[in-house]
């Protein structure tokens, strides 16, 4: 039985009890904490849960409860220092996206992990959902050659009030806006698909709807790979309807999350013969259509996973390393929208950009944030929507 603590009892924690109740005879909470008392209180009831709560991670990690995982589900300016003052107590850790603000705390996370020799997670739940499952052994197959351009849409809407909570909306609490907390979803799965990091990264930021707010609601990447391939990557919370979703151009056939695939055949003047390469295309529907479902989806598989690497002494599916790639490449975007120059990756540790520090100096403030909340009620939030 794995014992559980959850650090930070907010929206996205019912994400995460929810996955851990579906496994009853695999682990337990025995611990929950958040600086809002009453919130960890609150959610205990809600949960039904027989555990101690705290008002401080310290305070849990010294009270001598027997811990086998911590779940990190706090703004991300403090994910680092609770992921490793957990390690330091031999506890494997969850933390949920972003890994952290910048490199420098990746690589001290890192460090700790090894250190410990303890296991930790970083949360991408995008990966367990079946149609990127799927999109991701489709173009590991080979079937629709080489991946030539990678279209990526992270799509969301948030209310203007969204932004009065008092740690979103700015640099020094939230991190950034939607490229570090809301295409953190897509970027790890971009990773993921291509396998690899790109070489350089041109940015736009903006802020267009959100006067409440110091960072982007708005950001376009473009990204160039070492094979001369290119990626885009739009991060926003102004698009109404929250499509998201991920297109793969490849150079024998598209296909793409929503699900769709289609191949092309030249005529002899070059342009497309009409019906396209019908034998690859229904090759590649057959390939698709066999592929088993995941069992779990969403935050419940990755949970699943993690579970099982405890179990079996194993490395999850989505490690710090994947985490720390992730914030890289997040990193590269702001330099190169706040500095409006083309960025080389990787990004090296004399390199501001590596520091959280050197992010918050240079960092564009599109507005000034004079007023906030210090909670919402207990409303529901949306966790993505691929149609």
């Amino acid at each position: 039985m794995i014992r559980v603590a959850i650090v930070g009892t907010g929206g996205i924690a019912h994400a995460h009890m929810e996955g851990l109740l579906t496994f009853p005879e695999r682990c337990r909470v025995v611990a929950l904490c958040d600086i809002y008392e009453e919130k960890a209180k609150a959610f205990r009831e809600e949960f039904h849960l027989d555990c101690a709560v705290f008002d401080s991670h310290g305070k849990m990690l010294e009270s001598g409860i027997p811990i086998d995982l911590v779940h990190v589900c706090t703004p991300p300016y403090v994910h680092a220092q609770i992921a490793i003052d957990a390690m330091n107590r031999g506890c494997n850790t969850l933390v949920e996206k972003p890994m952290a603000t910048c490199l420098e705390e990746c690589d001290a996370m890192l460090e700790a992990e090894e250190r410990n020799h303890v296991v930790m997670a970083c949360i991408a739940q995008n990966r367990f959902r079946n149609a990127v499952w799927k999109l991701k052994k489709v173009a590991d197959s080979g079937l629709t050659g080489k991946i030539c351009m990678a279209g990526v849409d992270s799509l969301w809407w948030r209310g203007h009030c969204y932004y009065d909570l008092w740690w979103r909306g700015t640099w020094e609490k939230e991190g950034g806006g939607p490229t570090l907390n809301h295409a953190v979803h897509h970027i790890d799965m971009l990773n993921w698909i291509e396998g690899k990091l790109p070489e350089e990264v041109m940015a736009i930021l903006t802020n267009v709807m959100h006067d409440n707010s110091e960072v982007e609601d708005l950001s376009l990447a473009c990204m160039r790979y070492g094979d001369g391939s290119v990626a885009q990557v739009t991060s926003s919370v102004v698009h109404h309807g929250e499509e998201q979703g991920i297109v793969l151009q490849c150079a024998d056939a598209k296909i793409s999350v929503p699900w769709q695939v289609r191949a092309e055949v030249s005529q002899s003047n070059g342009f497309p013969r009409e019906g396209g390469n019908r034998e690859l295309t229904e090759k590649i529907e057959a390939f698709y259509a066999s592929l088993p479902d995941l069992r779990y989806e969403g935050h419940t598989g990755e949970i699943d996973d993690v579970l099982t690497a405890l179990e079996q002494k194993k490395r999850p599916l989505i490690t710090g390393v994947d985490g720390r790639k992730t914030v890289e490449l997040i990193s590269a975007i702001y330099k190169a929208g706040c500095l409006k120059q083309s960025v080389r990756l990787p990004l090296q540790k004399d390199d501001e950009y590596y520091r959280f520090a050197g992010i918050l100096e240079h960092a564009v403030h599109f507005y000034k944030k004079t007023a906030s909340v210090e909670n919402f009620e207990n409303e529901r939030i949306t966790l993505g929507n691929y149609r």
